[in-house]
């Protein structure tokens, strides 16, 4: 069984929020050297790999509809990523790496390769997986550790009463739609409500947040910490032994 974050050896956990008030703390550093906006919800505009991805919806729809037909065979978020267990509770939040911080799951690629293919094609792309949630789940209010990235979700399943679905990022309030994609920086706080009746995914992507050169330096030494991190570590180890012990025919 994965052991909760509330299990952890004390050291862990100490080194585990010791980094994270430090990333928050760095956010205003980062935001200096943006060259991007740091608005907490950014304009598809920015990013010209956006019209590419949402054209490849349909093929990445058909993968994703491919791994619901066994859902029990994907793990629940906190079942990989301990640390997330205050806002991951039970199965009603799934997800299916693709990328955990520049690392490669091939296996789970392999599973969908146009999918992948798809996410290949995004330069500076840090973290990728479907975020499945279930109905009438929400996501507590919380923060990403870092602004060194920003966030897509391209909307792959949404239910039919997508006014009921929503996350809010700061003060503004998002929908999604199958097929497009919406930006933002998760360093903001944020929640999530699936109101509805049907499962909301998204492809949830992580990417390099676009700065000077003082900035990108910075944010590379950023990264080099949390890839050594047990925030990045346990939850590719756990990834793993998912895998070995759910086989994919």
């Amino acid at each position: 069984m994965t052991p909760t974050a509330s299990k952890a050896p004390l050291w862990r956990r100490a080194l585990i929020q010791g980094g994270k008030r430090f990333l928050r703390w760095s956010g205003d550093f980062q935001a200096k050297h943006s060259l991007v906006p740091t608005t907490p919800v950014i304009g598809n505009e920015v990013f010209d790999w956006v019209p590419k991805l949402e054209a490849a919806w349909p093929e990445i729809r058909k993968e994703l509809d491919h791994l619901l037909l066994h859902p029990e065979d994907i793990p629940a978020f906190h079942q990989l990523s301990p640390d997330q267990k205050r806002i991951s509770k039970g199965d009603n939040w799934k997800t299916f790496g693709f990328y955990i911080y520049s690392k490669r799951v091939d296996e789970n690629c392999a599973v969908c390769p146009n999918t992948a293919a798809a996410l290949d094609g995004i330069p500076g792309m840090r973290t990728a997986m479907f975020s499945i949630l279930k109905p009438q789940y929400r996501i507590a209010a919380h923060k990403g550790p870092t602004r060194a990235v920003i966030r897509a979700h391209l909307g792959v399943k949404v239910p039919k009463d997508w006014e009921n679905v929503w996350i809010r990022v700061d003060d503004q309030i998002l929908h999604w739609h199958e097929g497009k994609v919406v930006l933002f920086d998760d360093s903001y706080e944020h929640e999530v409500h699936n109101d509805t009746d049907e499962y909301r995914a998204v492809l949830f992507i992580d990417i390099d947040r676009p700065s000077d050169r003082i900035g990108a330096l910075f944010n590379r030494a950023i990264f080099a910490l949390i890839q050594a991190s047990p925030y990045v570590k346990a939850p590719l180890k756990n990834l793993k032994k998912w895998n070995q012990e759910h086989k994919r025919g």
